[in-house]
């Protein structure tokens, strides 16, 4: 009764916790992903998982069945990597280049688990500071960019990675490091600390303080560690992903606060060149940021 199809609808349905996201992940409708976990569950006479406000949490039965699925999955994409060996010649390089500069914690494992899966393939990061990426993208210097998607994107394969919070980070003896949010009006007379890139393309500038009238004064460091030496020092604040700061802010070096009521949300990208998108290994990369994110950084929604 469990087939392959079966098991990537688990897959997606425990990676994302909605199924309406999970759906579009394995190209259903939502009707037709619920259809397809009821049939299971019907013949198997279990419930694999119990729909909540917060999203899907698995029973005993649902993790059973998600653990074996992870495995033959995996197993079936190392047999395919394999015939794509036994085809093609996959040897080639990879370069990297970020926008999103906090990604690089998490993009070493991904590396190192690339290198297992594709050892003859050369993987790398493109060397420096890049306040626009997307050039090196057109003119061949780079492979793949992980940032924001990218305006007029024909020309290039673009690949959700997964949503994540932009929290503000304050200083331990800021101001206001009794709130639990904090609102674009607030923040007047502050110092905002940010990359060396054009206003436009940051999100707390660009979604909430244009939008609210708020203009700050603004000064810009390269590493994302120097921006959060200035914010402890009290030279100013930064809005910063959550889970690039979450290990400063468990050791009390800094604070970081909600922006407004909801939160200030952006999205996640893989990119590359419609050419580039052929390279057998490239969709398993993105694969891999997905599985790795998704099992070690927290409060982020896999899209």
């Amino acid at each position: 009764m469990i087939e392959i199809r079966h098991l990537r609808s688990l897959i997606a349905i425990a990676d994302t916790r909605k199924i309406a996201t999970a759906a579009e992940r394995v190209h259903l409708t939502q009707s037709a992903l619920s259809h397809q976990i009821r049939a299971v569950e019907a013949h198997y006479g279990v419930t694999l998982f119990e729909r909540s406000r917060d999203g899907v949490r698995f029973t005993p039965a649902g993790d059973r069945l998600l653990a074996a699925a992870r495995d033959v999955m995996a197993r079936i994409a190392d047999a395919e990597r394999e015939l794509i060996r036994l085809k093609d010649d996959t040897r080639g390089e990879l370069r990297i280049a970020l926008e999103c500069h906090t990604c690089f914690d998490w993009l070493m494992p991904v590396m190192d688990e690339f290198r297992r899966r594709w050892p003859e393939v050369e993987v790398d990061l493109v060397a420096g500071f890049h306040p626009n990426p997307m050039e090196l993208l057109s003119s061949g210097k780079a492979d793949l960019v992980i940032g924001s998607r990218p305006a007029g994107s024909r020309a290039y394969s673009v690949t959700p990675l997964f949503r994540f919070e932009i929290v503000l980070v304050m200083a331990q003896e800021h101001r206001l490091r009794s709130r639990r949010r904090v609102m674009a009006e607030e923040l007047r007379g502050e110092t905002l600390i940010t990359y060396p890139v054009p206003p436009q393309r940051i999100d707390f500038i660009r979604e909430v303080l244009d939008p609210a009238g708020v203009k700050l004064q603004r000064r810009t460091a390269e590493l994302t560690i120097a921006i959060l030496q200035l914010v402890a020092s009290r030279r100013g604040i930064a809005a910063l992903p959550d889970w690039g700061v979450k290990s400063y802010v468990d050791h009390d070096y800094v604070l970081a606060k909600r922006i407004g009521a909801k939160g200030l949300w952006s999205d996640l990208y893989a990119i590359v060149s419609r050419t580039q998108s052929k390279r057998p290994y490239i969709p398993d990369f993105i694969d891999i940021v997905r599985q790795i994110c998704a099992s070690e950084l927290e409060r982020i929604e896999l899209l």
